[in-house]
């Protein structure tokens, strides 16, 4: 396999980072394709002209190479292929898509990422170079692809799912008013890009209390997702599904009625194991899954341990991305056990005063020297408010 560290321009004209650039902006088109990463792929024949592209629209379907190749159905014999991730080489819903670019003739593939997946992890690879097709790995755009598959790449990694935490605030740092109120602290286009990044979550996690006092759905609204029609197209399977609804509940308390367990897709809630769980009311879609309350330090015995439910919804559930829509407790104790790695914080442009509740309880922090680093990435007006991005310097790269 050939490493490059800069763009380069084949004896035949083919421009490569002109051509990865645009299946990178395949593969970011689709919101999710969970658990499988986000991949884009083009086909390029030596008059440096695009004869087919895809990208993977959902798990189960073809893969980006796949649907690709069979757009330059009879132009792909000594063609490139320009795939976002490593073709994989290993049976799994599908097809290996090495064995498709094999058979299609293709006379080269250039790569930009590796797949950290063990089942993967540079057997694709090896197999188009066994059959005599030039592997080529674009590594100073390997960040690249990589951005686009967070989760994927560090439940590969890690073993857990990558988690964002998002709040919302007044300016005077508050998440509701005195007598808990919080609707609504941002307006329209806030919300809406919210619902997106539910669409692109695998699991939306809140915890009992937000249950208790605000009776949430926590599901997409799609009518809040304000897609164009090709956008909808692109995405029909995050259009179709709901991301997994999950509930930290340690002693059960979570009502029968309440409406997260209402709406279609899977809820789990995560109790103690030493409470009596009764399920028979519940709908058929609630699973209750049972923890010990003693696994991680730091977590209080009573309470359901934060790293326990993320490990079980990497390894049992395959979860990539994990959104947490929770008040200032459970969204505190997930920063503090440094768990989080992108906090997302929009703000409304209105006072709350203090004694509304804050962003985030943060026991134990007495001087500067407590304080908990995060990088700004960017901070983005929508409409009349703003949303911060910030990534903490513990975080997962």
């Amino acid at each position: 396999m050939i490493a490059i560290e800069a763009n380069e321009i084949g004896v035949s004209g083919i421009d490569y980072e002109l051509h990865m650039l645009h299946a990178l902006s395949l593969a970011q088109r689709v919101l999710t394709a969970t658990p499988n990463p986000r991949v884009g792929c083009v086909i390029v024949n030596a008059d440096n002209e695009v004869v087919g592209e895809g990208w993977h629209h959902a798990p189960g379907e073809a893969h980006a190479e796949i649907n690709a190749l069979n757009q330059a159905a009879g132009k792909t014999a000594d063609a490139v292929a320009f795939v976002t991730l490593e073709p994989c080489a290993h049976y799994g819903k599908t097809p290996p898509c090495a064995d498709a670019l094999i058979a299609a003739g293709i006379g080269k593939t250039v790569i930009a990422s590796l797949d950290p997946n063990p089942a993967v992890a540079g057997k694709g690879a090896e197999k188009l170079e066994q059959a005599g097709i030039e592997v080529v790995h674009m590594k100073y755009l390997e960040h690249r692809s990589r951005a686009i598959n967070p989760g994927y790449m560090k439940r590969m990694i890690t073993g857990l799912p990558y988690v964002r935490c998002k709040l919302a605030m007044s300016l005077d740092g508050r998440t509701a008013a005195a007598n808990r109120e919080s609707k609504w602290i941002t307006g329209p286009q806030a919300r809406s890009e919210v619902q997106q990044l539910r669409a692109e979550s695998g699991a939306i996690i809140t915890g009992i209390n937000t249950v208790l006092q605000d009776d949430p759905s926590m599901t997409v609204r799609l009518d809040e997702l304000n897609l164009s029609e090709t956008q909808a197209s692109h995405n029909r399977f995050a259009m179709s599904r709901q991301p997994m609804r999950v509930i930290m509940d340690s002693s059960m308390a979570t009502p029968v009625n309440a409406k997260i367990l209402q709406a279609p897709g899977e809820i789990k809630i995560f109790a103690l194991d030493s409470v009596d769980v009764d399920v028979a009311d519940y709908p058929s879609t609630t699973e209750v899954i049972t923890v010990s309350g003693d696994k991680h330090d730091g977590t209080p015995k009573n309470r359901v341990d934060p790293a326990t439910v993320l490990e079980l919804l990497a390894s049992r559930f395959e979860v990539n991305e994990v959104l947490l829509e929770a008040g200032p407790v459970l969204s505190g104790a997930f920063v503090q056990a440094a768990l989080v790695d992108e906090l997302i914080i929009y703000v409304g442009g209105k006072l709350l005063g203090s004694n509304g509740l804050p962003l985030l309880e943060l026991a134990g922090l007495e001087s500067m020297s407590d304080q908990i680093i995060i990088d700004i990435d960017n901070i983005k007006q929508l409409g009349k408010d703003c949303r911060i991005l910030g990534r903490f310097e513990n975080s997962w790269k």
